[in-house]
């Protein structure tokens, strides 16, 4: 099998570790993480350095792939930007957990991870660094942008459409042929019966615009990185 890393050494990291090794397409190296200490270990695998140290890596073990695992789909995209300027010959690899359940004519991008018990019915498309996590639907002729996400549990009908970096939170229900535009938010448990525009945050039954959101605004339950924190993440 081929050699991969999994950039990212959090709790979403390990989910996709499970992803990859029940898969069985690649053999993992270990993690790879900035704000952990070389040589510590990830559940049974080895934290290997941080991006910087991925040419040589690349070099002395034949890795030929890697994976994204960051959860904020903002935050996501610029490891992604930082990667490919530091490696760009590192391929970007797709994981799809055996138990999720994939349709006819679907089309999956690369760096997307579907999580176990995930359905993606015919005809969707799941454009590059998606994320559709544990037990969530999308429905038939769905379209997922770039670096867009579901939490877990979000059920959609049919046609939808998710803008990117938009963020479906846990439990949310869309009803068949909403867009939700770039940017947007729709919180936990809400029912969203009606279009949502770009740069907003929406939630409730039915779901309401409660604020705008600026883009790369935080959104994850517990996940408030320092400033400083992020400008070393993504700095080159």
């Amino acid at each position: 099998m081929k050699n991969i890393v999994i950039i990212g050494a959090s709790g979403h990291g390990s989910v996709i570790l499970d992803c990859i090794e029940r898969e069985g397409k690649y053999n993992v190296l270990g993690f790879i993480d900035s704000f952990k200490k070389k040589g510590i270990k990830q559940n049974g695998y080895e934290i290997l350095g941080s991006e910087h140290d991925l040419p040589y890596l690349i070099e002395m073990y034949d890795i030929v792939g890697g994976i994204v695992a960051i959860g904020d789909n903002w935050t996501r995209k610029r490891v992604v930007d930082k990667v490919s300027k530091i490696a760009p010959h590192l391929n970007f690899i797709t994981a799809i957990h055996p138990h999720a359940i994939i349709g006819k004519d679907v089309y999956v991008g690369k760096g997307t991870v579907i999580m176990p018990g995930a359905i993606v019915n015919s005809n969707a498309q799941i454009r590059d660094f998606c994320i559709v996590n544990t037990n969530s639907s999308l429905g038939h002729d769905g379209f997922m942008h770039d670096f867009s996400s579901f939490a877990c549990g979000v059920s959609t009908g049919g046609g939808l459409f998710l803008g990117e970096f938009s963020a479906v939170s846990a439990g949310a229900v869309i009803r068949e042929h909403i867009r939700v535009m770039e940017h947007t938010v729709i919180g936990a448990g809400s029912l969203v019966v009606k279009d949502v525009p770009d740069h907003v945050v929406a939630y409730g039954s039915p779901a309401r615009i409660v604020r705008k959101r600026e883009t790369g605004e935080s959104y994850l339950s517990g996940y408030r990185p320092k400033i400083t924190d992020i400008a070393r993440l993504v700095s080159a």
